[in-house]
């Protein structure tokens, strides 16, 4: 008989089931109560019964986890320092989306070698996780392979859904059984009606194939997720954060019945992929924030411990340490003025309105 399945597949590995993952790193009190207390405030913020600013900030991608381990010490600290103003969330991103090939995350390929020891990388990757949960700083992440949220979704506090799958069925059902907000971005071509799709699609219920905590094929049925918003990143045509982008957004959203908030990404579109920008972008979203704006409810930053970008070496150990082998990144010291620059506009506003009440 002439074959005619997996005419193109080399291997195939087992892959440790969630429930095993869970076992071997069981989520604490501290790490479960770090999520869903962090939950509950973003979900507050998207509706505006909480008038901070939620900030994502982090790595575009994490290949090193002592060099995140160090980065989050640090963010923790301005995450408590600004807990009245603003949010902080940790930007742990373990999946990485490719235009066409390249390094595809920490999950994925954790010793940077195309070894793919993927038990490895979910491992070092829930253990991270786990850490920033004890240390109190909230975690968000971008979700790209179905499989991965059953390994570490408990974990997470805040979830992107890229521009590059945003129209996807498959992510759009994905986020509908979520346990946590979700900002979809706009489409590469800057258009956001792609994101409002995809939310209200995800706001609705579901059945769809995927995987259960022993790993089995199932059946997923899900609620659907109400805490969706739309992230402008910009796109094809320019950046889309300033005033009149934002307020066409919102009047789009309105429109269709969705909250009239959204997040602002600073890098990507919005900075012409040029991570020094991403200042003068934060820097305009403040003033909205602080003339009145009620719109922009986030901001997202790139960000690590040494600024720009590096590729991946033949040999590793020629790495610099803390440096992005994605996207460039700027500083932490960079990043932690802009913190509190977006913090003041915040206070700001804050004290404002208490004069006027």
């Amino acid at each position: 008989m002439i074959p005619t399945s997996d005419l193109h597949v080399v291997e195939t590995r087992p892959l440790v089931p969630p429930a095993v993952l869970h076992a071997e790193l069981p989520i604490s009190e501290q790490a479960s109560r770090t999520v869903q207390l962090a939950r509950e405030r973003i979900k507050a913020i998207l509706h505006a019964g909480d008038q901070r600013m939620l900030v994502i900030v982090g790595p575009c991608s994490v290949h090193d986890v002592a060099a995140a381990r160090e980065y989050a010490e640090i963010i923790a600290e301005a995450q408590r320092r600004h807990r009245d103003d603003l949010e902080v969330v940790m930007r742990v991103y373990f999946e990485k989306p490719r235009t066409t090939v390249g390094w595809k995350g920490l999950i994925n390929d954790p010793h940077l070698d195309g070894s793919y020891d993927i038990n490895t990388g979910l491992r070092r990757a829930r253990g991270l996780l786990l850490h920033l949960g004890e240390l109190g700083l909230p975690a968000a992440t971008e979700l790209l392979d179905p499989v991965v949220p059953q390994y570490i979704a408990d974990l997470i506090s805040w979830t992107a859904i890229g521009a590059r799958t945003t129209e996807s069925q498959t992510h759009r059902e994905m986020a509908s059984g979520l346990s946590m907000p979700i900002g979809f971005k706009n489409g590469t071509d800057g258009s956001a009606i792609t994101a409002i799709n995809a939310m209200e699609a995800a706001a609705r219920s579901h059945h769809f194939l995927g995987i259960n905590k022993d790993g089995q094929a199932a059946i997923v049925t899900t609620t659907g997720n109400p805490d969706g918003h739309l992230v402008l990143r910009g796109g094809k045509g320019g950046p889309n954060f300033h005033r009149e982008a934002v307020e066409a957004a919102a009047a789009q959203l309105s429109a269709d019945g969705l909250p009239a908030r959204l997040m602002v990404d600073c890098s990507h579109g919005n900075s012409n992929k040029d991570y020094r920008r991403q200042g003068e972008v934060l820097r305009e979203v403040a003033q909205q924030v602080s003339s009145g704006s009620l719109h922009v409810m986030g901001v997202m930053l790139e960000s690590h411990l040494v600024e720009g970008n590096q590729k991946i070496p033949a040999d590793l150990s020629q790495l610099t340490y803390g440096q992005s082998i994605t996207d460039a990144c700027i500083d932490l010291g960079t990043t932690l003025e802009l913190l509190d620059h977006l913090a003041a506009g915040v206070r700001e506003v804050r004290e404002r309105r208490l004069v006027v009440a």
